[in-house]
């Protein structure tokens, strides 16, 4: 039987989850690196891009300025799968040229021999 939302996992993703949201905001690219499956099925769907395999994404961080993103995260959600797969959503508030904006982003996370590693990722703005 598969269990969901086994608590020492859902504990593990969170702070993984954590660890990335730092690694974005600070544009931590070593860290953003290796949080991802460098492969080329991974996907990562961006708020102006689609980005398909590890090399894309990992070229597209080099090359984005600098900059802290400053942003406010909430209704955070990790759902653990199994043992080896989970989703993790969340939305969040920033301020994009003088105006705020509400986004989403949603990750999969699959477990493979290397640990932990996002497999597919979406970030979207909401209208204004």
């Amino acid at each position: 039987m598969t269990v969901i939302n086994n608590p020492t996992l859902v504990a593990e993703l969170t702070d993984l989850y954590l660890k990335y949201e730092d690694a974005l905001c600070h544009n931590k690219l070593d860290i953003l690196n290796e949080l991802f499956w460098n492969a080329p099925e991974v996907v990562r769907f961006g708020i102006t891009e689609n980005l398909y395999g590890g090399d894309e994404i990992s070229k597209f961080r080099a090359n984005r300025p600098d900059f802290k993103i400053d942003r406010e995260i909430y209704n955070l959600k990790v759902v653990v799968l199994g043992q080896d797969s989970a989703a993790i959503t969340l939305e969040f508030r920033r301020i994009i040229d003088g105006v705020e904006r509400r986004g989403r982003q949603s990750q999969m996370w699959f477990r493979l021999p290397e640990g932990w590693k996002v497999v597919s990722a979406h970030v979207s703005l909401l209208p204004i």
